[in-house]
């Protein structure tokens, strides 16, 4: 059992600095300057990570909060800023987005007729197919790596102390509405972006890493059994104590995703006078979250002051 642990923590955090490492290669490959290797540096901290959790916890990881994917996310995140923002200010009047047939058998046609070259000859085609790749296309697939790593990563990760399985496939199923939602973000609200604003750009990105910060949490569902427990408990304890996994999965939706993105949807809107279908689809969207949000809020404040007056109301014999 030790033996599959050792495993799955070293196999985790060798995905994370391998996706990392691609992040960083295309950074590299992209400014053609090579002292952004040394973005590496930032892969140290989950080397260590990994010896001391392997050491003291025989790879076991933490219950409220996983150190693995928090040190991923800080090695991924500054190359996805840096490749955001070259797209941003340098665009490329000819590439392949891939989103049709015709562009991959292009592309296989391409490698084909250079089956006979030599290796050289055969290195210079793919940089040339590299170079005519759209640079949104790399930069969507390593969002799309970093979240799909994120869920995997945590699945793969030896369960925490306290954290049952069913309470991991709960906190899974969380990450893959949530993953979605931070993507439909990025992808939709980064293509109305217009050349002259690049502030908007940087909301964005703000935006986008602060809710990404929520995946290292595991207090929403970590806390589910103690909410159950407590619903049966005297109805003297607090209302935290009673409802503190409702409340940190609403308060976290209002503030660190469903509330930010709402900000920025309006900001685009009013500001950058920037409107759409989709966005005026998606700006309700995240208003009707937060709506129901607070409203969830006030029903448990409400319950909980319900409960509290009935047990007071009993009299002592």
């Amino acid at each position: 059992m030790w033996i599959f642990k050792f495993i799955s923590a070293i196999t985790t955090r060798a995905l994370f600095i391998l996706v990392s490492l691609m992040g960083i290669w295309r950074v590299t490959w992209v400014k053609n300057d090579p002292n952004y290797w040394l973005l590496t540096v930032l892969f140290l901290p989950l080397v260590v990570e990994m010896i001391i959790t392997l050491k003291s916890r025989k790879g076991q990881d933490y219950k409220w909060f996983s150190p693995a994917i928090f040190l991923f996310l800080i090695s991924i995140i500054p190359s996805i800023w840096i490749l955001e923002l070259n797209h941003q200010e340098d665009s490329i009047a000819q590439c392949k987005n891939f989103d049709s047939g015709q562009d991959q058998s292009n592309v296989s046609s391409h490698n084909e007729t250079n089956g006979n070259l030599t290796s050289q000859s055969y290195l210079k085609s793919v940089n040339q197919v590299f170079k005519t790749i759209c640079p949104n296309v790399w930069i969507l697939g390593l969002h799309q790596s970093a979240l799909l790593l994120v869920i995997v990563g945590r699945w793969l990760l030896p369960l925490g102390g306290g954290v049952t399985r069913d309470e991991l496939s709960q906190l899974l199923i969380v990450f893959v509405g949530t993953a979605a939602d931070i993507l439909e973000f990025t992808s939709e609200t980064l293509s109305d972006v217009k050349d002259n604003n690049p502030q908007l750009v940087y909301i964005i990105l703000a935006v986008w890493t602060w809710s990404m910060l929520q995946f290292p949490l595991n207090v929403a569902v970590g806390n589910a059994k103690q909410d159950a427990d407590g619903e049966e408990g005297p109805s003297e304890a607090s209302l935290w104590a009673k409802h503190s996994a409702n409340i940190w999965s609403t308060v976290g939706a209002l503030f660190i995703q469903d509330g930010p993105f709402l900000v920025v949807r309006l900001t685009v809107m009013t500001y950058f006078q920037t409107f759409h279908q989709m966005i005026l689809f998606f700006t309700i969207k995240n208003s009707l979250v937060v709506t129901l949000n607070l409203y969830r809020l006030v029903v448990i404040c409400m319950d909980s002051r319900n409960v509290a007056g009935r047990g007071s109301a009993i009299p002592i014999v």
